[in-house]
């Protein structure tokens, strides 16, 4: 981990001494994450309108164009400051398709304070269902997808985001209290009960947890 964060910074010294080529491999090492983010968080109506990738090659014009803002706050983790990136063009992503017809309150308050969509139940329900293999649980992947959307919307708005986050996007507790603007102590201990309540509500469903051993 050490030898990643000297390389990460020897890069980032490249990068401020005017090297532009480096934010490409900078980039590309996160390019991963944040397809996951985008994939978590993009309407599911621009489904098959808009990918993960075109939000991506557009997040990265807009990264070479705000390096030096990058730079003015150097405290921000880069990877954190990358997904803002990202998440500020999936913010224009739903404006320029949804416009007028965004009706998710939740959407529409991240909207207003400059960040990405909350992520979503349905989105986040698909991606535990997506682990179904046993025949029988696959065959009624449908219902179980009620059930889990269900169990996710039952969680508190902050916990079920801090999920997405540790979970889902596999962020870092450093970087979800970053992204959020909290304690890291809060963020740990946010994720530790989302994640008990969650298994909590997992376990009434029958046959969901048996097919994850």
């Amino acid at each position: 981990m050490a030898d990643d964060a000297d390389e990460t910074q020897g890069l980032l010294n490249r990068l401020r001494a005017g090297d532009q080529d480096v934010l490409a491999v900078l980039f590309a090492r996160h390019r991963d994450a944040l397809r996951r983010m985008i994939n978590l968080r993009l309407d599911r109506r621009l489904h098959g309108r808009v990918s993960a990738s075109d939000v991506l090659q557009e997040a990265y014009v807009d990264a070479m164009k705000r390096v030096p803002h990058f730079f003015e706050n150097p405290e921000m983790p880069f990877v954190v400051w990358l997904r803002w990136i990202a998440g500020q063009r999936l913010v224009e992503v739903h404006r320029q398709h949804l416009g007028a017809r965004m009706r998710d309150a939740s959407l529409e308050i991240s909207l207003q304070r400059g960040y990405p969509a909350s992520a979503s139940s349905n989105s986040m329900a698909a991606s535990l269902a997506g682990g179904l293999t046993s025949p029988s649980l696959a065959a009624i992947r449908g219902e179980m997808m009620v059930q889990l959307e269900a169990a996710l919307d039952r969680l508190d708005p902050i916990d079920r985001e801090v999920l997405a986050l540790r979970h889902f996007e596999e962020l870092s507790n450093n970087e979800v209290a970053a992204l959020l603007g909290i304690q890291k102590a809060a963020a740990s201990k946010r994720y530790v009960r989302a994640l008990q309540r969650l298994k909590e509500a997992l376990a009434e469903i029958p046959g969901f947890l048996e097919d994850q051993t």
